[in-house]
C-alpha cells in the first residue's frame, strides 16, 4: 500500500494566510463604517458614534498592527486562527450590542466567523466558539443599548420576534456549523483518497517501467559481460605461473557472472515491448495475487468461458491500474479470510468478470451500502483485535481499488456470500465477502486495443 501523508483539521487550519484573514476583516470593517454611517445620516438614528467607532477602530488597529508585525507569507496557526476568529466575533458582538442588539437586523452576521471556524478549525475550537456566540446572543435579548430616531423614539420589535430571532440564531448556529463541518470533512477526506490513489497508480506505473527498462539493460548488457567473462578466463589461463595476477583475473570473471545473475533476476519482468503490454486474463490474475500467497491463507484461482465465450482465456491489457486495483481486493480478502481465498474469472463476447470471495465472516450489514468510501472504518472488537493486532484498515485500500478499476471501465460491486450473523455452513464454505468486477471486454480485451500484426522494430540501445 502506498503510503500518504494524512491531514486532520488541525493540520490544515495552518494552512491558512494571515493576508486573507487580514483581507476578510477590512471588508467587514468597511461594511461596519458603511452601515454606521448610513444609519445616521439617511435614518437618523441617535448612536453611540463614539464607541461604534471606537469598535471599528480596535479592528482597524489589529489589522495595521497584524500587517507591519508580520511577513505577508504567514500562515496563521490553530491557536491563531482561533484567537482571530474569536476577536471578530467579539468585535461584531460588542458593535450589535451598542446598535439595538437582537433589534439590529445584522444580528444574523453572528453566523459568519462560527461558519468560518467550523471550516477551517478543530472541532473543540468550533464548539467553543459556537458556545461564546450562543451566550453572546443570549445576552443581548436583556442587554443593548437601544436604537433611537433623532425625535427619541426607541424602535423595537416586539418580544415574540425577538425571541424568534434568537431561538432562529442559536439554531442557525449549530446547524450551519455542522452542515459546514460535514461537508468540509467528506471534500477533504475525498482530496486525500484521491491523492493517494494517485500516488498509488504512479508507483506502479514507475515499478512498471523500471521492470522495462532494467529488462532491456539486461539484454544489452549480456554481450559485454560475455566478452569480460571470456577474456578473463584466457587471461587466467596465460597467467597460470603468475598466482597474483592470476586471482585478479578470476575475480573480474567472478563478478561477471555476479552481474549477470543480478541482471537477471532483475529482468524478469521482460523487455518493455508491445508484447509485454498484454497478457493473458489468468496471468494478470496471478500476478495480482501473487505477493499474498505466502500469508497463511490458500488462494484458489478458478477460470472459465460464460454462455458464448471461447474456450481459450482472454488477452487482456496489463494495465498498472487493474493489477494494483485487484492486487488491493485480493489483500482484503486475504486480511479478513478464515483460510481460503477464491479468484473465480469468467469471459464471454461481452463481459469480462472477476469474482473475489472469502470464507470469512464477510462485509459489516450496516456499512454495506457505504464499501469503497474513503477513511470508512468500524470499531473493532476485542477478539478481531487480537486475530488481526497488525490490521489498521481505514478504507483507503478499497477506495484506491475501487477508483482504479473504475478507471479502467469496471464496475465494483460488494455482497455477502451469507448473514456474517447466522449460524450455517462451515467456513471452508464460500460464504464470507464477494467483489465482482465486471468489464466490456471491449475495454480491456488486448486483441481490440493493440494490433497484432504491427509491434515495430526492437531499436538497440546506443551507447
Amino acid at each position: 500500500m502506498t503510503d500518504i501523508r494524512l491531514f486532520d483539521q488541525e493540520d490544515r487550519s495552518n494552512w491558512i494566510r494571515l493576508r486573507t484573514m487580514i483581507l476578510l476583516r477590512w471588508v467587514a470593517v468597511i461594511g461596519q463604517l458603511i452601515g454606521i454611517t448610513v444609519a445616521q445620516r439617511m435614518y437618523n438614528l441617535q448612536l453611540e458614534l463614539g464607541l461604534c467607532y471606537l469598535t471599528v477602530g480596535i479592528s482597524v488597529v489589529g489589522n495595521l498592527f497584524a500587517i507591519f508585525l508580520f511577513p505577508e507569507n504567514k500562515r496563521l496557526s490553530e491557536a491563531e486562527n482561533f484567537l482571530m476568529v474569536l476577536f471578530d466575533l467579539l468585535q461584531l458582538c460588542v458593535l450589535l450590542f451598542l446598535t439595538g442588539g437582537l433589534n439590529n437586523p445584522f444580528s444574523l452576521l453572528v453566523l459568519g466567523p462560527v461558519t468560518v471556524s467550523a471550516v477551517v478549525l478543530s472541532l473543540r475550537s468550533t464548539v467553543l466558539l459556537v458556545l461564546t456566540a450562543s451566550i453572546m446572543v443570549s445576552g443581548m435579548v436583556f442587554f443593548h443599548l437601544p436604537l433611537r430616531t433623532q425625535e427619541g423614539f426607541i424602535l423595537r420589535i416586539p418580544d415574540i420576534f425577538i425571541f424568534g430571532q434568537w431561538v432562529a440564531i442559536n439554531i442557525a448556529l449549530i446547524f450551519i456549523s455542522i452542515y459546514s463541518r460535514r461537508v468540509t470533512r467528506e471534500m477533504n477526506s475525498m482530496s486525500d483518497a484521491l491523492s493517494a490513489t494517485h500516488m498509488a497508480l504512479a508507483r506502479a506505473q514507475k515499478l512498471n517501467d523500471l521492470g522495462g527498462v532494467v529488462a532491456a539493460a539486461a539484454h544489452e548488457l549480456g554481450t559485454p559481460l560475455a566478452t569480460i567473462k571470456l577474456t578473463s578466463a584466457e587471461l587466467a589461463e596465460d597467467l597460470s605461473e603468475q598466482p597474483e595476477l592470476r586471482e585478479d583475473a578470476l575475480l573480474i570473471r567472478q563478478q561477471a557472472d555476479r552481474c549477470r545473475d543480478i541482471l537477471r533476476s532483475m529482468g524478469r519482468a521482460g523487455k518493455d515491448d508491445l508484447h509485454m503490454r498484454k497478457a493473458p486474463l489468468i496471468a494478470v490474475i496471478r500476478e495480482a495475487a501473487e505477493p499474498h500467497e505466502n500469508r497463511g491463507k490458500d488462494i484458489i484461482i478458478e477460470d472459465g468461458p460464460g454462455p458464448g465465450g471461447e474456450y481459450n482465456p482472454p488477452q487482456i491489457l496489463r494495465r498498472p491500474e487493474i493489477i494494483h486495483g485487484l492486487r488491493n481486493l485480493v489483500q482484503n480478502a486475504v486480511d479478513f479470510a478464515a483460510s481460503r481465498v477464491w479468484i473465480e474469472a469468467l469471459w464471454t463476447e461481452d463481459v469480462i468478470s472477476i469474482r473475489i470471495l472469502d470464507d470469512g465472516q464477510g462485509f459489516p450489514q450496516q456499512l454495506l451500502g457505504r464499501i469503497g468510501d474513503p477513511f470508512m472504518k468500524r470499531r473493532r472488537t476485542e477478539a478481531e483485535r487480537k486475530a488481526r493486532p497488525e490490521y489498521e484498515g481505514m478504507g483507503l485500500g478499497l477506495f484506491i481499488a475501487k477508483t482504479l478499476l473504475e478507471r479502467s471501465g469496471a464496475e465494483l460491486s460488494f455482497a455477502n456470500g451469507a448473514d456474517p450473523y447466522a449460524s450455517g455452513p462451515s467456513k471452508s464454505e464460500r460464504r464470507g465477502a464477494i467483489v465482482e468486477v465486471v468489464w466490456p471486454r471491449s475495454r480491456i480485451d488486448a486483441s481490440s486495443q493493440i494490433s497484432s500484426s504491427v509491434l515495430g522494430d526492437n531499436v538497440p540501445i546506443e551507447v
